[in-house]
């Protein structure tokens, strides 16, 4: 049996793979509370919260500082574009709210999966120092501040 080994993230990209785990966190609080039956507009307000204050920000700094890295004809930077105006649509989508919700939470998870274990191992690979650096620079990790109005999920 083949047991991968860890990846080792290179500090300037370690706040995105942080970012990454509260987002993956909303996947499971949005899948939990489907199978607790929770009313789905407490759960769309959440998830509304969240893609402001925390996956609008992120995608831009990946669009901004990132991904120029590969450059913008690369295929998998072409791919997490695409994943990232499919999500954006989804979390806008006011009609079809739980069908909304149900795609979000598989195709976010999906979309986290692929930077993780291939995107960012891409740009880790090709990234100079200095391309490194200017990533850090630019996006300085802040503590995440849940929101704790309706907890839904517990």
């Amino acid at each position: 049996m083949k047991t991968s080994k860890p990846i080792k993230r290179d500090k300037s990209l370690q706040p995105l793979s942080r970012e990454h785990h509260h987002s993956l966190l909303l996947c499971w609080k949005i899948r939990s509370s489907f199978r607790k039956r929770v009313e789905v507009k407490r759960i769309k307000k959440y998830a509304d919260w969240f893609f402001e204050n925390h996956i609008k920000p992120h995608f831009k700094i990946e669009e901004k500082h990132v991904f120029p890295v590969l450059g913008d004809e690369h295929e998998l930077v072409k791919k997490a574009l695409a994943e990232h105006r499919r999500l954006t649509r989804l979390f806008e989508n006011d009609e079809e709210v739980e069908k909304s919700l149900n795609r979000i939470e598989e195709e976010l998870e999906a979309h986290i999966r692929f930077e993780e274990r291939v995107l960012f191992n891409e740009i880790q690979n090709v990234a100079s120092e200095e391309q490194l650096k200017l990533i850090d620079k630019h996006h300085s990790e802040t503590k995440f501040q849940e929101n704790t109005e309706d907890e839904f999920w517990k």
